[in-house]
């Protein structure tokens, strides 16, 4: 159309805010609305009306989506919901006309504003939180707020969402970290039980940087099982000791969980020293029980990485030499044939493929040692036809140490995957899998090829340097399993100790009987019938006892005679009753709640010791030959905010798995 000679109107009565975007021009007889922004052509007739305008305004791709939602039509918004940026003048409600409260987005006034389009409602403070929350549970760079593709793919979402800047993101973050604290907080303040914390080291890949991770572990007033990251700080490696263990305490008082504290989980490689100073630093204010003997517990997981990992460097010449020969046959089509031919002829009955393992992954270097091991005649046949290229093909004494080294790593892997695989990884089931590997470690000494024996002394120095420190820990565990109680102990230790193991046994359960003395003391039970001569010496107004009740003394006299006969106690009595029967999907934590009521200060008891983390490792990470590492998006991050979402991740994904 030719607008050559179009005359603009302006009326008073264009009242519509749409005006404001549009230009009302007359050709003739016939009425234009011209866009501003694309400089379309729009029917500008009164008849018209203005929806089809506000319609054009929300698609326009040459104007800003700023403010798009004030164009909504009160008729919309009373089919859609409420606008809180636009309210109707009750006086022209029939015009339909829209009054702006304010035409300016501002981002303090986007926090407390709601938006709703269609049937989507747009909380733009909110959903600012949801996009923190997604960051912080995937580990994805704060950066990527800034990222073009995040945009773009935002703003063909939802236009009217506010896109925030890195440093507005990282500041959502911190403040979802506080709120998250102020919740472990009261749950801590909360609890029944003690808490167990243990203490882990992790580094970043872009540089030296370390970091100690605290965590807490406890049994909540359900009867489950949880865990609370508490701290991520960085630390100097060239600290002294005392530094280390100042750090550790700073962390537990600022939590205030010192004297909840019962127990603290360390690495197999954690100086004693620092262990020693935070346990005297505890042992001052008495909180620790029994003198702080169960309180230095060392990860079972990490000990059997440590004694894999000797078992494997003791193998490193035949390790190398089985990859040499598993990428010969694998080097070409011809000779993976002339293997699988071969394999036919000595009816090797294994399935198991040849692969090159991964070192960071220690059980994928037995599973490859494993199955070349199965292949042995294979590859001796091989040797045959193809001397030149199997040079480095093992030796039979070679391949009978492999076979033996292996048949030790495969008791690794199996408690390993017992430990980490566990539905309940309660402190109850490390006991029997732990007193297995030391009678196999004993008979393993016991090898006549001193290559094997000498790496089995290595391995079990490493392991007694752990049972000298956890055993009791382990044996009280077990007692109060029910299917095992002190049984378990009866028949490990004989096997263990032979003569010796009597008089150990009974060191066991002085523990358990000091262990129990202690809660007792804690009890709410424990002077109950005290509190209750003192309720009833003193009178209470209305209950009908007073002064004068002449019963008073056969209440004194009750009290003297149960303690004189010497009632049962609630360890006598769980250790004289039958043994629960045993099954694959027993959850010992849902017995101690049912049996609550009956054995009250035993089950504290069993809480604290029960929660306590034989093993802290994460079961993705159980076979890993390096430590725990921060992810490469995070690890520039100040060190506030790091500890930040680092615990923050750890809290969202344990309120999400509940």
């Amino acid at each position: 159309m030719d607008m050559s000679d179009a005359v603009i109107v302006n009326s008073s009565r264009l009242k519509s805010i749409v005006w404001n975007d549009f230009d009302r021009v007359k050709k003739g007889d016939t009425f234009v609305a011209i866009c501003r922004h694309c400089k379309k052509k729009l029917s500008g007739s009164s008849t018209s009306g203005t929806s089809h305008l506000r319609n054009h305004l929300i698609r326009c791709q040459r104007r800003s989506n700023h403010g798009v939602a004030q164009y909504f039509s009160a008729k919309d918004k009373k089919k859609e919901g409420s606008l809180a940026l636009v309210t109707i003048d009750q006086e022209q409600k029939n015009d339909e006309v829209l009054s702006i409260v304010n035409l300016r987005y501002e981002q303090e006034q986007i926090k407390s504003e709601h938006v709703a389009i269609g049937s989507n409602s747009l909380f733009q403070r909110r959903s600012q939180f949801d996009l923190a929350r997604m960051i912080i549970l995937h580990n994805y760079p704060l950066a990527m707020v800034e990222h073009v593709g995040f945009k773009i793919f935002v703003r063909n979402l939802q236009p009217l969402f506010e896109l925030v800047t890195r440093n507005k993101v990282e500041a959502d973050c911190m403040e979802i970290y506080a709120k998250e604290k102020q919740k472990v907080y009261e749950i801590f303040d909360k609890l029944p039980g003690k808490i167990s914390v243990s203490a882990d080291v992790w580094t970043a890949s872009e540089d030296d940087a370390a970091y100690l991770s605290l965590a807490a572990h406890y049994i909540d007033e359900n009867w489950q099982l949880k865990k609370k990251n508490l701290n991520f700080v960085t630390i100097d490696p060239s600290y002294a000791e005392d530094m280390h263990s100042e750090v550790i305490m700073n962390c537990l008082m600022d939590w205030d969980i010192d004297r909840k504290l019962f127990s603290m989980i360390f690495d197999s490689f954690t100086s004693d020293n620092i262990v020693e100073r935070i346990r005297d630093r505890l042992s001052q204010n008495r909180f620790l029980h029994c003198n702080g003997q169960l309180f230095d517990v060392r990860c079972a997981v990490d000990l059997l990485n440590r004694m894999a990992h000797d078992a494997l460097e003791t193998l490193c010449e035949i390790t190398q030499k089985i990859r040499e020969s598993i990428r010969y046959v694998k080097s070409s089509e011809a000779t993976q044939a002339t293997f699988n031919e071969l394999a036919d002829e000595v009816q090797v009955e294994t399935k198991k493929c040849l692969c090159i393992d991964n070192p960071l992954k220690w059980n994928s270097t037995y599973l490859m040692l494993e199955a070349a091991s199965e292949y042995r005649k294979v590859f001796s046949c091989l040797r045959d036809r193809d001397p030149v290229n199997m040079k480095f093909l093992l030796s039979d004494p070679e391949w009978d140490r492999l076979i033996t080294v292996t048949s030790f790593l495969k008791l690794f892997v199996e408690v390993t995957n017992v430990f980490t695989r566990s539905k309940y990884p309660t402190a109850n089931i490390f006991f029997p899998e732990i007193c297995d590997i030391h009678l196999q470690l004993i008979e393993w000494c016991k090898n006549p090829d001193e290559y094997i024996s000498s790496l089995a002394l290595k391995m079990r120095k490493k392991f007694e340097e752990y049972w000298y420190k956890c055993s009791s820990g382990l044996a009280v565990a077990a007692m109060l399993d029910p299917r095992f109680k002190m049984k378990l102990l009866e028949y490990y230790y004989p096997q263990l100790y032979g003569d010796s193991a009597t008089e150990l046994i009974d060191d066991v359960f002085e523990c358990i009987k000091s262990l129990y003395n202690e809660h007792s003391m804690v009890s709410p039970l424990a002077s109950s019938i005290d509190q209750g001569l003192d309720w009833q010496a003193s009178g209470i107004p209305g209950s009908g006892k007073d002064s004068r009740d002449r019963l008073m003394g056969f209440d004194k006299f009750l009290h003297e005679t149960s303690q004189a006969e010497g009632s049962s106690s609630d360890l006598d009595k769980y250790l004289e009753e039958p043994l629960f029967p045993r099954n694959v999907d027993f959850n010992v934590l849902n017995w101690w709640k049912v049996h609550t009521p009956r054995y009250p200060i035993l089950s504290m008891m069993a809480r604290n010791i029960l929660g306590i983390p034989i093993s802290k490792v994460a079961a993705e990470s159980r076979f890993d030959t390096g430590g725990r590492m921060l992810n490469h998006n995070w690890s520039s991050l100040p060190p506030t905010t790091i500890q930040a979402l680092m615990c923050s991740q750890d809290w969202i994904r344990s309120e999400l798995e509940s």
